[in-house]
This record gives structure tokens, C-alpha cells and sequence, in this order.
């Protein structure tokens, strides 16, 4: 059976030392912070990130260097027959085209995951890659079976100001300040490789609500349906609101009793855009 290295990014939430203990290779995704470049988690912690951005400095994320992904692979090669890299969403960064690109001189040893997903739903994916390694699944079905995966997920994002999307241009000034006047919560969601704007609600409960709403409608209608027998990951992902992740959490529960629910931080390549404050609820079918 083929040894199979599995490596993603940083935008899944994996940590280094998580990634140690899992057995993986987690890349670090590189910001700019006042034109310094800053690698997430290595030379960058995330107390530091929401710091910065709280003094407005001026950040921006970016990808990883063609040089670190090929010698990342060609060390991991050196002790491994094969490698399946799981990037964030190709909808959502060049960074998985880039790895597609780089790939193709590696001869099939390296197997490029496109199933769009990021944050908390990539980081399920990786743990599902890991399922399969041992259930002797080559790089090559891996890749398979996780692309065809790629929509049995769902994200709905509330954000909790508009000033972050109005700072990078994803939103109009006066759009932004109309907002903020009216204290408008956004909604966003991904589905696929689209980030997009869902609905708008007037307080953080509203929020909440319809994020719940669509979540238990996205397993009633796209998953299977809510049963016991019918098993979906629960996650909750936030930026800086771990009391109110936690609070939702026990609010999730006593919807979905039977469904376990996982609460992380979310990538800082997603908060550079959306600021601090934010909730998620993602979804996402049992795969093995």
C-alpha cells in the first residue's frame, strides 16, 4: 500500500501543532501587514493579526510561494510515495490553481483537491482524507471521491460590522454607511466555490436565526434530511466571539441533538475581509 502524505493550508484552521498530532503538513498562508510580509501562526499569531487590524494597518493576504509548495512535496516525497493537497476553495484564491499548475510536473504523485471548501469544511476534508488513507484508498480515489464531495457542504457567515468589506472594496461606502446606520447584520454564505450575500438581519439573534433556519433546511432538503441515521458535521467557526460561539453551540445542540458540533476560529485569510465579531454555522454530510 502506497504511503500518502496529506497537506493543506492554513485557511482550514489546522494548526501546526494540530497538524503534528494529526500527521499532516499544514502550509502557512502569508499576509502583508504595512508591506511585511507575515506567515500565519509561524511569524504571526492571531492576537497579533487582530491587534493590527484594530490599529487599521494596512493587511492583505496572499499565496503561498511556488518555492514552498515544491519543496514542501519534494521533502514529503522523500518519505512518502504519494501526496493529496487539499487548498482552500479555488472560488476564493488563486492558491489552488497554483498548486494544479505545479503539480502536473510530479507525475501523478501529487493528487490537487479542488472540492471547494475553506475554514472549518476544509479542515473536515483533510479529516476525511485521513479516513480514507487508512481505509487504503490511493491519491488518486482520494481526490475523487472528496471532489465529488464538494457540494454536500453549506457556510452562512453573519458579520458584525461592514467596515472590513467596505475597506476592501466588497462593498460600496454608502452601502456600508447605510448599514451601519440601520445596524444591519449581514448574512453571507458559501456554497460551492461562491462567497455571497444571503440576508440581512437587524440584531445578532436574527442573525442566528436565520443562519439555524438555513443550515436545518440545507440537511432537509440537500443531505438527506435530519435523522439519527443520517449524520452531518456540525461546525461553528467565529472571528474574535468564542462566548457567543460557544453560547450558539448549545443552541445548535438543542436542534440537532444527535449531530457533534466543532467550534474554531476562522482562517485569518477570511477575517482580514470580514473583521472581528463574526459568526458561522457550516454544515457538512458524513463522507466515511
Amino acid at each position: 500500500m502506497a504511503k500518502i502524505a496529506i497537506v493543506t493550508d492554513s485557511n482550514s484552521g489546522i494548526t501546526q501543532a494540530q497538524a503534528k498530532e494529526l500527521g499532516i503538513s499544514v502550509i502557512p498562508m502569508p499576509f502583508m501587514i504595512n508591506g511585511e510580509t507575515f506567515y500565519e501562526e509561524i511569524t504571526l499569531s492571531r492576537d497579533e493579526f487582530y491587534k493590527r487590524l484594530a490599529d487599521n494597518a494596512d493587511i492583505s493576504t496572499s499565496q503561498p510561494s511556488p518555492d514552498s509548495i515544491i519543496q514542501l512535496w519534494d521533502n514529503l516525497l522523500t518519505t512518502h510515495d504519494e501526496i493529496v493537497h487539499i487548498p482552500m476553495s479555488s472560488g476564493l484564491s488563486g492558491s489552488c490553481q497554483t498548486a494544479m499548475m505545479l503539480a502536473q510536473d510530479y507525475e501523478g504523485k501529487v493528487q490537487v483537491v479542488n472540492n471547494q471548501r475553506i475554514s472549518v469544511t476544509q479542515r473536515q476534508s483533510v479529516l476525511d482524507a485521513l479516513i480514507l488513507v487508512q481505509n487504503g484508498k490511493n491519491s488518486s480515489e482520494i481526490k475523487e471521491i472528496l471532489e465529488a464531495d464538494k457540494f454536500n457542504s453549506s457556510i452562512y457567515i453573519m458579520i458584525d460590522t461592514l467596515y472590513y468589506l467596505k475597506k476592501g472594496g466588497r462593498v460600496t461606502p454608502a452601502a456600508a454607511a447605510l448599514g451601519t446606520l440601520l445596524r444591519l447584520k449581514p448574512v453571507l454564505q458559501i456554497q460551492g466555490e461562491k462567497l455571497d450575500a444571503f440576508a440581512k438581519a437587524r440584531t445578532v439573534n436574527q442573525a442566528k436565526s436565520i443562519m439555524m433556519t438555513a443550515i436545518k433546511n440545507d440537511i432537509e432538503k440537500r443531505f438527506g434530511g435530519v435523522s439519527e441515521d443520517n449524520q452531518i458535521y456540525l461546525q461553528i467557526a467565529h472571528t474574535q466571539n468564542e462566548e457567543a460561539a460557544n453560547q450558539l453551540k448549545e443552541e445548535l445542540h438543542e436542534m440537532f441533538p444527535f449531530y457533534p458540533t466543532y467550534v474554531d476560529h476562522l482562517s485569518l485569510s477570511v477575517s482580514c475581509h470580514i473583521g472581528p465579531g463574526s459568526l458561522a454555522i457550516a454544515c457538512t454530510k458524513k463522507l466515511v
